[in-house]
Order: C-alpha cells, then sequence, then structure tokens
C-alpha cells in the first residue's frame, strides 16, 4: 500500500466516523435545535474528509478543485437551510424537548 492509498484510507475512515456521528446525534438528541447542530457540524466535517480524501485520487485538477466546491456549495447551502428550518421551529413555537419551550427570556 503506497502513501496516497493510506492517505484516502484515513480520510475516508475519518469522514465516515464523522457521519456516524452526526447520524448518532440526529437519533439520540431531544430536539430540534441540537439534532441541527449534530447534523450540521459533523456532516460537513465528514463530507470535507472524504471530499479531501478523494482529491489526490482524481485523474486531473479539474476534477480535484470540482469536489472542492461541491464542499463549499454543500457547506454554504447546509448553513443556510439549517437556519432557516431554526427560525421556522422557532416561529411555530415549536416544543424544544421535554417541558422546555423555547421563549428567549427577556430580551
Amino acid at each position: 500500500m503506497n502513501a496516497l492509498a493510506i492517505f484516502t484510507t484515513v480520510f475516508l475512515i475519518a469522514g465516515l466516523f464523522f457521519f456516524i456521528a452526526g447520524t448518532i446525534g440526529l437519533l439520540r438528541f431531544p430536539d430540534l435545535h441540537s439534532r441541527l447542530h449534530a447534523l450540521t457540524k459533523a456532516d460537513n466535517i465528514g463530507l470535507g474528509l472524504v471530499a479531501v480524501a478523494l482529491m489526490p485520487q482524481a485523474p486531473s485538477i479539474f476534477l480535484a478543485v470540482k469536489l472542492g466546491l461541491i464542499w463549499l456549495f454543500v457547506l454554504l447551502a447546509s448553513a443556510a437551510v439549517s437556519q432557516l428550518t431554526a427560525r421556522s421551529a422557532l416561529g411555530h413555537r415549536a416544543q424544544l424537548g421535554s417541558g422546555e419551550t423555547n421563549d428567549p427570556g427577556p430580551v
């Protein structure tokens, strides 16, 4: 196994770890906001690690740059969608968890 294959394998396994951690967070956290946090953070890091792992394997620089741009687009889209989802839940007075409300208290 050469150094490039080891690099790719290590980063793919690290990316898989973050994807699994985000999925576990989605299933185990009690409320919408903490679930969103787990998904956006862990999945973005996981996708970044997978993209970094695949970049050296790309047959051309153009395809490696394309992988980076895909990751950047997903980062931007994920942040925007998470923000909109959280604001929508807050606007609809979604219940956050066991007995908690989303009342921000005195402002």
